[in-house]
């Protein structure tokens, strides 16, 4: 294959993945930035929007009796009335922090890393619909005083 067919070949090739990357990438970005700012804002409308009402969010602890690990489990609507009370606006702006790296996208799914002032959340994240949801986080606590 002569060098021209080749480096056409990879355009029409690219081309599609790329645009439907690009307009995946915002509309990821934007869910999560509605769960980080929301978290932050105390908005339970951002924090919905961006979630889906099935989500579990789970962090491993350790058990103080046993000193075994175990999941601790939060569902979607405990996470949108915690953010109604506004814990996350405890946290002084200079310190909010909202990193959001898409980790990978293939299809309808994708793992977005979002680190925040106290902990990393890691969102799996789904198409439905046309529209993208964060359905399942595991987070881990940053150490420090905060977390």
């Amino acid at each position: 294959m002569t060098p021209r067919i080749a480096a056409l070949a990879v355009l029409v090739l690219a081309t599609p993945a790329a645009a439907q990357s690009a307009a995946d990438s915002t509309a990821i970005r934007a869910a999560a930035l509605d769960y980080a700012e929301g978290w932050y804002e105390g908005s339970m409308e951002r924090m919905a929007r961006a979630v889906y009402p099935e989500l579990v969010k789970r962090i491993v602890i350790s058990d103080t009796t046993t000193g075994r690990s175990v999941l601790q489990t939060m569902g979607a609507s405990m996470l949108v009335n915690a953010t109604g009370h506004g814990y996350g606006r405890k946290t002084p702006p200079e310190r909010q922090e909202k990193d959001v790296r898409i980790l990978d996208l293939y299809g309808n799914a994708a793992v977005v890393r979002v680190g925040m002032a106290d902990w990393v959340d890691y969102l799996q994240v789904a198409r439905m619909d046309g529209r993208w949801r964060i359905v399942n986080v595991l987070w881990e606590r940053k150490p420090g005083p905060g977390a």
